[in-house]
């Protein structure tokens, strides 16, 4: 079989994985100039379900699965995602060859348009409706300010923004690389990071995945991997397979890469927020899956699979 001359890239409609979709596309064509790019738009379970907790809805793959199918039917030969909603074992067919520079790996306290946020968490009075429908966040909030009202809010991040503004919520908690990405830099009331907000696995990353016997997108793929990035979130991977977590439990990690040394840290809590975990690893940054299994079983022996338990059987 000849070499292609188009590319088909399978990605959610969202304005964001959009974005993220044409960002790849702008990457292909630049190793490739003579390539035909094509977008594919698929609508997965977590788009088209807006009212259900994303936790509730089974959680791992409701945003990459039919993203995936997209490419295993040949409808697509690659899929965008955002390396945090993509379940760590890869689909039968499936590789993930491709991950590009990263963005910023953290999350934002977003404060409804005219609000100052000098004073960070202060500006948040006693009470206040926070929203987010993440586990991670909502246990990371609840062990700092368990004062807040944490509520559940689904849509993309311009209707997300919308019902911050008009009211609906006192802050929202956001990633800083979505909104960066969207060209909302501004709405980025306040960084958040350790020991107040571990950020998700693979956050601020893509994931780009083609079928294992498509030898030019593997190679066209790969030869857009920036290396840190993708072992640093093969560390970070690992170390949710490891705790078999899945992608919306009350775990965090922060990765960096200092020389030829990997160093990883993460949060594992439970969902009420009153017990947290904390750990750090270093080692090779040519071993990163062994890093990300031997901070993960460090976490065990202090009790984290206990931890992640719903509240019910904990």
């Amino acid at each position: 079989m000849g070499a292609k001359s188009k590319i088909r890239i399978a990605t959610r409609a969202s304005d964001l994985a959009l974005w993220q979709a044409e960002h790849v596309a702008g990457l292909l064509r630049a190793a490739d100039p003579a390539l035909d790019v094509e977008l594919v738009h698929i609508s997965t379970h977590g788009d088209r379900e807006q009212t259900e907790a994303l936790h509730e809805m089974g959680g791992v793959g409701v945003f990459t699965r039919e993203v995936q199918k997209a490419v295993l039917d040949g409808r697509a030969d690659v899929a965008v995602h955002s390396l945090k909603d993509l379940p760590t074992e890869c689909a039968a067919g499936l590789m993930l060859a491709g991950v590009p520079e990263r963005a910023s790996v953290f999350d934002a306290l977003v404060l409804p348009e005219g609000w100052s946020a000098e004073s960070g968490w202060d500006a948040l009075p006693k009470g206040a409706k926070v929203g987010t429908g993440s586990l991670r966040r909502q246990a990371q909030l609840r062990h700092h300010r368990p004062d807040l009202e944490l509520l559940e809010v689904r849509g993309n991040v311009p209707t997300r923004l919308k019902k911050l503004d008009r009211g609906d919520y006192d802050a929202l908690i956001l990633a800083v690389a979505g909104l960066e990405r969207l060209n909302q830099p501004e709405r980025v009331s306040v960084v958040l990071g350790p020991p107040l907000m571990y950020p998700a696995v693979g956050q601020g990353a893509l994931g780009i995945e083609c079928r294992t016997d498509d030898r030019q997108c593997i190679e066209l793929l790969r030869a857009m991997t920036q290396p840190e990035v993708f072992a640093a979130v093969t560390a970070e991977r690992a170390l949710l397979a490891e705790l078999e977590a899945g992608c919306h439990a009350p775990l965090g990690a922060l990765s960096a890469v200092d020389g030829k040394e990997l160093q990883l840290r993460a949060v594992v809590l439970n969902p009420q927020g009153t017990k947290r975990i904390e750990a750090t690893a270093a080692g090779s940054l040519n071993e990163p899956k062994m890093l990300g299994i031997q901070l993960a079983q460090d976490l065990i022996v202090r009790g984290a699979s206990e931890l992640m338990l719903p509240e019910s059987e904990s």
